[in-house]
């Protein structure tokens, strides 16, 4: 039985709704997503121990790679089991303090994610455009700094979301409509004033999944220019073959998380329909990614 829609004084909990309309088919969509878990968990764990085992992967682009397999880890960890929990056991309350958490590590880690995926196109951008200077210009140092700018830029700006949440104390519903505690789904209970929390989750989605977007963009143009300009054929297609498992994963990533982060705010699409793809946009790209890099990388498919 759902809670009512009532106005309530700092709330202990919260009701995650799922996917609305199709509650009789809860327990047949958690396999699908249950599959794909698993396929994310292996998948990911293999490509860390593939590259941890195999000293001809020991180079920036597969460290970037063990990140990103990191990254997807640990959001693939911090919204399936809660959510089979949810769709299996119809364990539908989360503790506000949990919620908030949840919260934390998906968005932070989706900007890690964006951070790291413009890490990987900067070091093709080196690799094709400069390869004389690329152990020169990707040092451990560098590689380093970089990775701990991602970290760090991500946990500082998406902290900002669950503190501003935080300050909220009165809220007119309790029932949170999806299926993990994403920031404007719970934003949009309050029944306070929430334009503070709107414009922080603006500013941290184009300070972020934006730049990151853009830049990555500009490094390809160079890269296409760069490629178009070699004289041979074979030469042009070696170079190209090297980014098109960083451009796929790029595109499913961007693709879906914008059309998650407009939708929610400016769109006017079916909830259900927006809710499913913002779960699958949580789901389908970490599953897919090691299948991607392991298709293109002989000593890792051998693993995979």
């Amino acid at each position: 039985m759902l809670p009512l829609n009532t106005s309530l004084p700092s709330p202990t909990s919260f009701f995650l709704l799922g996917i609305p309309g199709p509650e009789c088919v809860h327990v047949w969509i958690g396999i699908p997503f249950c599959s794909m878990y698993a396929v994310a968990v292996v998948g990911n764990v293999t490509i860390l121990a593939a590259v941890r085992a195999e000293r001809s992967l020991h180079e920036p682009m597969f460290l970037f790679l063990c990140m990103l397999s990191v990254t997807d880890l640990v959001l693939s960890n911090s919204t399936l089991p809660r959510m089979l929990c949810l769709f299996w056991l119809r364990a539908h309350d989360i503790a506000f303090d949990a919620c908030l958490t949840q919260m934390f590590f998906i968005h932070s880690h989706e900007c890690m994610e964006s951070g790291i995926l413009l890490a990987m196109a900067f070091d093709r951008y080196v690799a094709i455009c400069d390869p004389l200077r690329y152990t020169s210009i990707l040092t451990p140092s560098i590689l380093v700094w970089m990775l701990l700018v991602v970290a760090i830029r991500a946990t500082v700006l998406v902290g900002l979301l669950p503190i501003l949440i935080n300050r909220l104390h009165l809220f007119q519903s309790t029932v949170i409509a999806h299926t993990y505690c994403e920031h404007m789904a719970v934003v949009k209970l309050a029944a306070e004033d929430i334009r503070v929390n709107k414009i922080c989750g603006l500013f941290v989605g184009f300070t972020i999944l934006g730049f990151d977007m853009i830049f990555i963009l500009i490094s390809y143009i160079l890269i296409f220019q760069a490629v178009f300009h070699l004289n041979q054929k074979k030469a042009r297609l070696r170079a190209f073959n090297t980014c098109t498992a960083h451009i796929f994963v790029f595109l499913e990533f961007y693709i879906l998380a914008f059309f998650s982060f407009f939708s929610h705010r400016f769109g006017h699409v079916a909830p259900s329909t927006h809710i499913l793809l913002s779960t699958i946009y949580l789901l389908v790209p970490h599953a897919l990614n090691p299948i991607v890099y392991g298709v293109k990388n002989k000593v890792i498919f051998k693993w995979v």
